[in-house]
């Protein structure tokens, strides 16, 4: 099979396997006397593996750890991609938890004629955020909303040099 017949056969592109190719997730065919390449159902039956273990979320390096092991190692890279899981679905659960009381607080915004700064940072330190939490919600704000996130820091009434600075940090992941 060519380069483009086996991406077909997998509904990936040919860059994408040239790429897996180039990071060593998939083996360098040997080459036709055309100079094309020349893959083997083996290749395929590799290539549907990454594409089953991509699907759960592993990394290119994790896939080639556990085809590349013999006896294969696939049990615990698994357990612990399900690990992360756990705690990215834990962390997600926070911030739902988080923007509830956000809500519930926000009658007491409405009320407010004039948010400030520290209004708002109290307000967050009564929901329980620590300056980790209110760091991530900014980095994640910025991540997901600059302009909004622009919109909000002036709505606080937040000086234009130290905006910046906060959507700099924020850009960072700081």
């Amino acid at each position: 099979m060519t380069v483009s017949m086996l991406a077909r056969r997998c509904g990936l592109s040919r860059s994408t396997l040239l790429y897996y190719e180039s990071v060593g997730v998939l083996r360098r065919p040997p080459r036709t006397g055309g100079n094309y390449r020349a893959y083997g159902d083996a290749d395929l039956l590799r290539l549907q593996q990454i594409g089953v273990y991509r699907k759960v979320g592993l990394s290119l390096a994790a896939i080639r750890l556990i085809l590349d092991q013999p006896r294969g190692g696939a049990a615990t890279v698994l357990e612990r991609r399900l690990a992360d899981i756990d705690i990215e679905v834990e962390m997600l659960r926070g911030h739902q938890r988080a923007i509830l009381r956000l809500l519930d607080k926000s009658r007491t915004l409405r009320r407010t004629e004039m948010i400030t700064k520290d209004k708002w940072v109290a307000i967050m330190h009564g929901a329980g955020f620590s300056e980790a939490d209110m760091t991530r919600w900014h980095t994640e704000f910025e991540k997901s909303a600059p302009s909004e996130h622009q919109e909000f820091l002036e709505f606080i009434h937040i000086p234009a040099d130290e905006i910046k600075a906060i959507r700099e940090w924020s850009r960072k992941g700081h």
